[in-house]
């Protein structure tokens, strides 16, 4: 698996297929794109007409015939021609920036514990979508690699990659998963939380896009109850706009339930984990990667409940993206943590 001949023709692209994003790391520059995983579609003509950020955008307010897809579910692929179309926009637009003769090889982050089915949606996806090679990586194992834990070594690593769709939680060591647990709650479950509070509590309707800002805008789970967030909707009974504000303690509330999923999951893979990695695991701590980990007090929250120390990686969002591109970089040496079942 050295770099070969052709090889030397060809871009390296690491690629962090998320619900919410979709980042891609191009070897020679870092990372170049973060995209909403988001394709709008015209349904009269079955032509995208936009991909990314300006999809994003027309979420909840295209006409009839455009909609926007979320091709991305739980971090797997859920509409095979959409994702093809995003990834090909995507893989297209990294390539351009740094030309090269031949297709590119790419590494691609998948959850843990994902079937082979789901696995082979991504390896044709991504091949369909102009890629030469493909390689899977689990997403918390390429987030390790790309906050630079030392996970060829005997001491155990343990990484929570909280995602838009998922949550992969992982405890690594020698280029291997000792244990791992993947919960389909994370930032979406996040914004649906907040729409339900939202409703029960100010009897306002509101979006998705709505339910994002005020999750970056007061997220925590540690509140003061003094950070407040305008939020405009429907109101539920006179049908009109509205507008109320919300506060930090009102989001704390809204997905404690969530949270308190996420340090249950911890706790399950710390319960299962070798005592003596348990032991490697409270001298290094453990380390938040992917758009979760911004929430305010969310380490502070899992180091008090479980008694460990819990670090928030250096730019969480771009770690598994980074790691994906690092893999390329050196395939030889990192392909003992790359997904085995591929023989399609």
């Amino acid at each position: 698996m050295a770099k070969g001949f052709l090889d030397r023709f060809s871009n390296d692209i690491g690629i962090d297929l998320g619900t919410a994003n979709t980042l891609v790391y191009l070897a020679g520059k870092g990372i170049v794109i973060n995209e909403p995983s988001v394709v709008a579609l015209n349904t009269k003509t079955n032509k995208v007409v936009a991909v990314g950020s300006v999809a994003k955008e027309m979420l909840g307010k295209t006409p009839s015939h455009i909609k926007a897809i979320r091709p991305i579910l739980d971090g797997v692929v859920s509409d095979f021609e959409i994702a093809e179309e995003m990834l090909g926009y995507l893989i297209k637009k990294a390539n351009a920036m740094q030309s090269k003769l031949l297709s590119p090889r790419v590494v691609v982050g998948v959850p843990s514990q994902i079937s082979s089915v789901e696995i082979k949606a991504v390896y044709d996806a991504s091949v369909s979508a102009g890629a030469r090679k493909v390689f899977i990586v689990e997403e918390p194992m390429a987030g390790a690699i790309g906050i630079g834990l030392p996970i060829h070594e005997s001491i155990g690593s343990m990484v929570i990659d909280i995602g838009g769709g998922t949550t992969d939680i992982a405890v690594i060591a020698l280029f291997g998963v000792v244990k791992s647990i993947s919960l389909k709650v994370a930032g979406d479950r996040f914004n649906d939380d907040i729409i339900t509070y939202v409703k029960d509590n100010y009897n306002i309707l509101i979006g998705e896009r709505t339910a994002e800002e005020v999750k970056i805008g007061v997220g925590s789970v540690l509140p003061t109850g003094q950070e407040y967030f305008n939020v405009r909707g429907r109101d539920i009974i006179s049908g009109l706009p509205k507008e109320v504000s919300v506060s930090d303690m009102d989001i704390a509330k809204a997905v404690a339930a969530s949270v308190r999923e996420i340090v249950t999951a911890v706790q399950s893979v710390l319960q299962q984990t070798p005592p003596e990695v348990v032991s490697d695991i409270i001298k290094t701590g453990v380390y938040l990667t992917g758009g979760g980990a911004y929430i305010r007090g969310l380490a502070k929250l899992i180091s008090d409940d479980l008694n460990i120390k819990v670090f928030v990686a250096d730019d969480p969002m771009s770690a598994v993206a980074k790691g994906a591109g690092k893999i390329l970089e050196n395939l030889e040496y990192f392909k003992e943590v790359l997904i085995k079942d591929i023989h399609f």
